[in-house]
C-alpha cells in the first residue's frame, strides 16, 4: 500500500498547536507566544488549543488531551499540528486516540521529536499517513543551518518531491538557549565541529550507502512501543515497505547502559527485522564507566548485520533534521558526502 502524505502547507493554510504530553510553564510562554508569531509572519492561522499554558509535566488530564490532539487531527481545516515539544508521560493518551478515524480522515503533517515520538510513529505505523520527526514549536524560530530544512519547507514540498539535506559539520557542543531571558533567539549556537561516523563491527569508518523507507523515534520512548500494537514495525513494512526500513533513534537523555538495554529490548520485540540499516543521533546523554553510547548502540544492534551511522543530526543535539517518517530514503556516507535524500513517492 502507498504511503498516504498530506497535502502541502500553503499560506493560509491552519496549523493547530496542542500539547499532548508536557505544557508549557510561565517562564517559557514569552517563547512560546514567539514562535506562534513566527508561523502567522509565515502566513498561516495558528490554532492555539486549550491544552497548552500548563506548568505540569502534563498539560491536562489525558482524556483531554486525547481528545484536543484527535479534534485537530480530525478537522479537514487544520493541515498540521506541532506540539511546542515533548515532554515525559505522553504515552498515557495512546489507547484513547482513535487511529481509525485518523486513518479514514484527510490527512495531516504531525511534526516533533522527542516525546513527540510516543505517538507521532505510531502514527505512522498504525496508519501509513507520513508525519515530520524534527523541530518543535519552540525550534520554529530558529533559522536553520546550510544543509538542513526547516519543517515548514518539508511540510510545504508536494507529493513526488524529492528533499535532500546534508550534514553541516557543526553541531552544539552543549546546553539549551535561555528562552526565560530571551524568547525571540533565532540563532543557533554550533559551536562543535563533527559529522557523522560508522559503527557496525567489521565496517567502522567505512563509506556506505542506504536505502529504505524511514521509520523510527526517541528511545526512551519508542522503546516501550515496540512490538505491540503501536510499535509494529513488521507490519507496517509488509503494507508499506517491502524494500526494507531505515530505522531512526533519537537517543536523549538515558545513560548508555539504559540505551543498551532499550535497544536489546527493541531488538527482541523484532523491531529491526526489516531494517537495512540504523540511524543513531548524536547525543550527550551520560556515559558512566567508559561504556559510550556508541559502545551501547553496538552491544545491542551489532548483530543485526546492517550498517550503522552515528552522530547524525536526528536528536536533541541542535541542528535538527526535518525527517520524513514513511517517505523513500537515501543515505550517503562517504568521504565529504554525507547526505539524506528522501522521496514523497
Amino acid at each position: 500500500m502507498p504511503i498516504r502524505y498530506p497535502a502541502p502547507l500553503r499560506p493560509g493554510d491552519r496549523i493547530g498547536v496542542t500539547s499532548p504530553s508536557s505544557g508549557v510553564g510561565d517562564a517559557l510562554w514569552g517563547r512560546f507566544t514567539y514562535a506562534v508569531t513566527c508561523l502567522r509572519d509565515r502566513g498561516f492561522e495558528v490554532v492555539v488549543g486549550e491544552l497548552n499554558h500548563a506548568p505540569s509535566h502534563v498539560s491536562g488530564p489525558r482524556e483531554a488531551r486525547a481528545a484536543e490532539l484527535t479534534g485537530m487531527l480530525l478537522d479537514p481545516t487544520i493541515r498540521a499540528v506541532v506540539p511546542p515539544w515533548g515532554g515525559e508521560t505522553g504515552i498515557d493518551l495512546l489507547d484513547l486516540l482513535d487511529l481509525d478515524a485518523v486513518a479514514a480522515a484527510e490527512p495531516t503533517w504531525c511534526v516533533g521529536f522527542s516525546d513527540t515520538s510516543t505517538w507521532l510513529t505510531p502514527l505512522t505505523l498504525a496508519t501509513g499517513i507520513a508525519t515530520i520527526h524534527g523541530q518543535n514549536l519552540m525550534d520554529t524560530p530558529y533559522a536553520v543551518p546550510d544543509g538542513i530544512l526547516h519543517w515548514v519547507d518539508v511540510a510545504s514540498a508536494p507529493a513526488g518531491s524529492e528533499l535532500r539535506q546534508h550534514s553541516p559539520g557543526r553541531h552544539r557542543s552543549g546546553g539549551w538557549d535561555d528562552y526565560a531571558s530571551d524568547p525571540t533567539v533565532t540563532e543557533m549556537t554550533l559551536d562543535g565541529r563533527g559529522t557523522w561516523t560508522r559503527i557496525d563491527p567489521g565496517h567502522v569508518g567505512e563509506p556506505v550507502t542506504l536505502t529504505g523507507r524511514l521509520v523510527g523515534g526517541c528511545v526512551e520512548t519508542v522503546s516501550f512501543l515496540a512490538g505491540g500494537a503501536f510499535g509494529d514495525a513488521n507490519a507496517f513494512a509488509a503494507q508499506h515497505a517491502p524494500e526494507g526500513l531505515l530505522v531512526l533513534l533519537d537517543i536523549c537523555e538515558w545513560s548508555s547502559y539504559d540505551i543498551c538495554r532499550a535497544l536489546h529490548a527493541m531488538r527482541l520485540h523484532g523491531f529491526f527485522e526489516a531494517a537495512n540499516g540504523v540511524l543513531v543521533s548524536r547525543t550527550s546523554a551520560p556515559e558512566p564507566h567508559g561504556f559510550t553510547q556508541h559502545a551501547a548502540v553496538v552491544d545491542a544492534l551489532g548483530v543485526l548485520g546492517v550498517p550503522i551511522l552515528a552522530d547524525v543530526e536526528c536528536g536533541h543535539v541542535a541542528p535538527y533534521l526535518a525527517l520524513v517518517q514513511g517517505a523513500t530514503t537515501t543515505v550517503v556516507h562517504d568521504g565529504e558526502t554525507h547526505t539524506i535524500t528522501q522521496r514523497l513517492d
